[in-house]
């Protein structure tokens, strides 16, 4: 976590001198809103798009509820497509149509993930209304999902679906440099859904009505063999230390959870989405012979160097019933007009 980020999340007093800065960005991102956004729907349109997103920096828990819910809507007989920028893949051209093939340093690791565990068509470009008409024009969807993209304006959508950090919330609810907020508190009035990622520390007016998500840690699988051992109890032999690794956007919630097992943590962190390297570990002076555990979005970039005490936690994700089925009814409706 960067200084600024610390001083965001600890509300220090000093970040007031850059509230005028704040409120220009406010102002500037007001502006480019009312020109770019597209508020009437394109007649060759011909799926619901849904963008799953946040109004804050860092992760909040988007690309496991966009899983989730691609798999909840092949479950109940629809053919999603997701959208995707892309970030911290470099491919050589776009769109980029990704699967479980494709090169993760291509294709971002989210992406990557995605497509491996929905199956689902996924199609990535900067530009996201590049990545929505390639996937209409080859693959056979009925719905779209948009990995992130809310301050995409250019981008169509039908519905919102903000996601909020549970821990973290809205900080000291400045927008940038100020604070983490991309967009003011207020735009959470115009979004159709707001899903709030495990229990609010904190109970505020803006997230009133708001849907709840849990992620339930359920086991450590081995990168190199695949071999599952539970989350609960002791799955490692006692006196292990463990090494977490991380590149994401919130790295403490992981951290959080690893402290709920009987064993000394060791937390390495590196940037959001950075590209991990077998140097990376060495330069670290990680021990091989102690176990490494990270998440599968991190997971998926270290297979090609993975040594056999390399795990990554596999998670469940936890809806509430109200909401998604509030949802489903939604794109059923859009999808008629």
């Amino acid at each position: 976590m960067s200084f600024l980020e610390k001083a965001w999340h600890k509300r220090a007093g000093w970040l007031i001198l850059l509230w005028p800065v704040s409120v220009l960005f406010q102002m500037l991102a007001k502006l480019r809103r009312s020109i770019q956004q597209s508020k009437e729907r394109p007649a060759d349109l011909s799926a619901p798009v849904i963008v799953i997103g946040n109004i804050s920096l860092g992760g909040t828990g988007k690309t496991p509820l966009l899983i989730s819910l691609s798999q909840e809507l092949q479950e109940q007989g629809f053919k999603p497509g997701i959208i995707s920028r892309g970030y911290g893949g470099d491919a050589p051209s776009y769109p980029l149509a990704v699967n479980g093939d494709s090169d993760v340093h291509e294709s971002g690791d989210e992406a990557f993930l995605i497509a491996e565990k929905t199956g689902c068509p996924v199609y990535v470009d900067p530009d996201r209304n590049a990545a929505l008409h390639a996937l209409l024009l080859h693959e056979d969807v009925d719905v779209v999902l948009s990995d992130d993209g809310l301050q995409h304006y250019k981008l169509y959508r039908d519905l919102e679906v903000v996601v909020v950090d549970g821990q973290r919330l809205f900080s000291n609810g400045f927008c940038m440099p100020a604070g983490p907020l991309r967009e003011p508190m207020a735009r959470l009035k115009e979004v159709q859904y707001i899903v709030v990622n495990g229990e609010p520390a904190r109970e505020i007016p803006q997230l009133a009505g708001a849907s709840t998500m849990q992620l339930e840690p359920r086991s450590f699988v081995n990168l190199v063999t695949g071999e599952k051992r539970p989350f609960s109890g002791a799955p490692f032999n006692m006196g292990n230390k463990l090494q977490a690794v991380t590149a994401l956007g919130n790295p403490q919630r992981f951290y959080t959870l690893l402290g709920r097992l009987p064993y000394q943590v060791e937390t390495f962190s590196f940037p959001d989405h950075h590209r991990f390297t077998a140097a990376d570990f060495e330069q670290q002076g990680i021990d091989v012979h102690q176990p490494v555990v990270m998440t599968e979005k991190d997971a998926v970039k270290c297979r090609q160097f993975a040594k056999n005490n390399f795990w990554y936690l596999s998670v469940e994700v936890n809806l509430e019933s109200q909401f998604v089925e509030r949802l489903i009814d939604d794109i059923r409706q859009v999808s008629t007009l």
